[in-house]
């Protein structure tokens, strides 16, 4: 029947779209591909073109389609609820094809409640502020096949990690046209050359699952099997994530497993009962986020948020999700006060069945896609939680360092002058740097609400500051660790970040600004071809104080050791304005030590104080070791040493 209004009623039989095996999975919360049979899918029954639909909502007395090819009506498409208890209403509606609209009209079994849902598993939505949802078919024509390959082969956690953090709607706008965001198709353009030339090894994008509420940056979802439309189709994103790959940068996905809004079309109350959420609010409802809590209890839901992780592993080609939250999903007293919680059934406040869930979800995703990683925003000491299940941790890949971000910037906002008072700040981070796999977090939610820009934080006149800034990024390349940071760093805008506006991308006209991001570029690329800075970011061995006692003069010294002997990087930093001359630190290798990088280099704004490009060392022990260098440390600068194999200068 021809896409319009549809006249008839009949109820179509779908065959066996479901088997028994389906629906065990599902109600036992093993079910990770319920994208395959749940939503919206295009089909062909007796050759009748149209599409299947399938949703769950157990406590529905009816569950009709309604959408632009009915005039939404409710009388047209009733569906048929199963007969095996899996509360799947399902149903074909001939004549429906790509692009058609729909929504589900649930009536509740007491009758006393009717709303119209979007689909929880459509995989194209309305263009917010609509909330439709939109048939549509995932198929594309990938090019990233070798960069899947190379993915699947690789030793990810001992790879480099460099993470530039992006939220699509404000990295670049367009002012002469209404001061638009960019579309997928024209950040696959632009932000790939951009990414590309800065050498960031992989991009994270804040959330694009889909969400009403703009200024929620995406975590606030509802549409857990779609890309926001706000800047294109599914097949527009996934150029941009074939772009990506096709230049040899990875893809993060930010995921919000932890809460979901409470919108009528949403999750929320979904067919009458609190399907998706607790009922109680004290389990249900997170009073910080003014948000639904999931029941991880209930095996539905755990099989449809598995879904949704590998959804994105699978469909659209991430390399891995930062998985958002999960410090509230691990307590149940998380942002609550003393009776406004329920404990565990040992009496506890650990939520065993987040717990479960989190080990369980981890496990799926790796099974399912080799080669990706699954990255933990948890803020506390909650042991191993970037260790597998079967030593009883939690399963993820790797965890966001909180504790090294609040100690780092509470450091550098000191002046100088009294930073010898606060020398462990720089060195704590060290004592825990090997418990969990770690990513050192410069993070969107250090540059907003009057939080002010990371160059604003730094202390001092305008060149203290920028060099501040400066020795603070080198610092974070030098720190055992993956690096992610946010956008805007790079070019030390002096404004907060606000998701209304662009970057303040004039500024690069200014020699100081430019130069911040020069020194990024720079240590992008010289992190990248030195594994001594990541090969063995999570084991003891490849680390090494050399000076960690000198706070007196807020000066420290390491060493970054890779596979070889040969693979060593000194990192020296000096976190006063003075420059200090004739310091001596030991090295354990006798030759040259080559200064690759200097961030007072003139080049990126400094003064100019260095090394001549790099020293021998002489036989003087020192911190150790039987040779050593007598160093020029620049004025709050931070200096990078390789050590180039050749024989000692006579």
């Amino acid at each position: 029947m021809a896409r319009g209004k549809t006249k008839s009623k009949e109820r179509v039989s779908v065959g066996n779209h479901f088997t028994d095996y389906d629906i065990y999975l599902f109600k036992q919360g093993l079910h990770t591909r319920l994208f395959d049979k749940l939503g919206a899918h295009l089909a062909e029954i007796d050759g009748v073109k149209g599409t299947y639909f399938a949703v769950w909502a157990p406590n529905a007395a009816r569950v009709s389609v309604i959408g632009d090819f009915n005039d939404w009506s409710a009388d047209v498409q009733p569906l048929q609820a199963r007969h095996d208890e899996s509360g799947i209403w399902e149903g074909f509606a001939p004549g429906v094809a790509q692009g058609s609209l729909y929504k589900y009209r649930i009536v509740s079994r007491d009758g006393g409640y009717e709303v119209d849902k979007a689909d929880p598993f459509a995989f194209y939505c309305e263009k917010p502020p609509r909330t439709g949802s939109v048939v549509w078919d995932l198929s594309n024509d990938w090019r990233d096949g070798q960069w899947l390959q190379t993915r699947q082969r690789t030793d990810t956690l001992n790879a480099p990690w460099s993470i530039y953090e992006v939220h699509l709607g404000s990295w670049q706008r367009v002012p002469e046209e209404d001061n638009r965001s960019l579309s997928y198709r024209e950040l696959a353009e632009r932000l790939t050359a951009y990414v590309h030339e800065m050498g960031f090894s992989h991009v994270e994008f804040m959330p694009v699952t889909e969400h009403p509420f703009y200024g929620s940056w995406g975590y606030q979802t509802t549409g857990y099997f779609a890309p926001t439309a706000r800047y294109g189709t599914p097949q527009d994103f996934m150029l941009l994530v074939d772009e990506l790959h096709r230049n040899g940068i990875g893809v993060v996905l930010d995921w919000v497993p932890s809460h979901f809004p409470a919108d009528e079309h949403g999750l929320a109350y979904f067919d009458g009962t609190h399907l998706f959420e607790h009922a109680d609010p004290k389990q249900g409802f997170h009073p910080e986020w003014n948000s639904s809590i999931f029941n991880y209890g209930r095996n539905e839901v755990r099989s449809i948020l598995a879904s949704s992780a590998v959804f994105w592993l699978d469909k659209y080609h991430v390399d891995g999700l930062r998985v958002d939250a999960v410090a509230s999903m691990l307590y149940l007293d998380y942002g609550r006060k003393a009776g406004e919680w329920i404990p565990n059934r040992f009496g506890g406040r650990e939520n065993i069945d987040a717990i479960e869930f989190l080990r369980a979800l981890n496990g799926a995703c790796y099974e399912q896609a080799p080669g990706i990683q699954t990255i933990a925003e948890e803020s506390t000491a909650w042991p191993m939680v970037s260790r597998p299940n079967y030593v009883g941790g939690l399963g993820f890949g790797m965890k966001w360092n909180m504790g090294w971000m609040h100690d780092v910037l509470s450091y550098f906002a000191n002046d100088p002058v009294y930073r010898k008072y606060h020398h462990d700040q720089l060195t704590f981070s060290i004592w825990y740097a090997f418990q969990e796999n770690f990513v050192l977090p410069l993070s969107h939610d250090e540059v907003v609400y009057g939080k002010g820009s990371l160059i604003g934080k730094m202390p001092g006149d305008e060149w203290q500051k920028f060099a501040n800034l400066r020795l603070l990024l080198g610092y974070m390349y030098g720190h055992p660790g993956k690096k992610l940071l946010f956008m805007g760093a790079e070019l030390a805008q002096w404004r907060e970040w606000n998701h209304e506006r662009s970057l303040d991308w004039h500024l690069l006209g200014e020699e100081k600004h430019n130069g911040v991001k020069r020194w990024l570029q720079d240590l992008n690329h010289f992190y990248r071809k030195q594994p001594a800075l990541y090969e063995r970011d999570f084991q003891t061995d490849g680390f090494e104080w050399v000076e960690v006692h000198d706070w007196e003069q807020s000066t420290l010294a390491f060493l970054r050791k890779g596979n070889t002997a040969t693979e060593r990087v000194l990192v020296v930093c000096n976190f006063t304005p003075i420059s200090r001359h004739n310091y001596r630190v030991g090295v354990p290798q006798a030759g040259m030590w080559q200064e690759a990088l200097n961030s007072d280099a003139t080049l990126y704004g400094g003064s100019g104080h260095g090394n001549l490009g790099g020293l021998a060392s002489v036989p003087v022990p020192s911190h150790g070791h039987y040779h050593s260098l007598s160093l020029t440390l620049p004025p709050l600068g931070i200096v990078f040493f390789t050590y180039s194999g050749e024989e000692e200068s006579t």
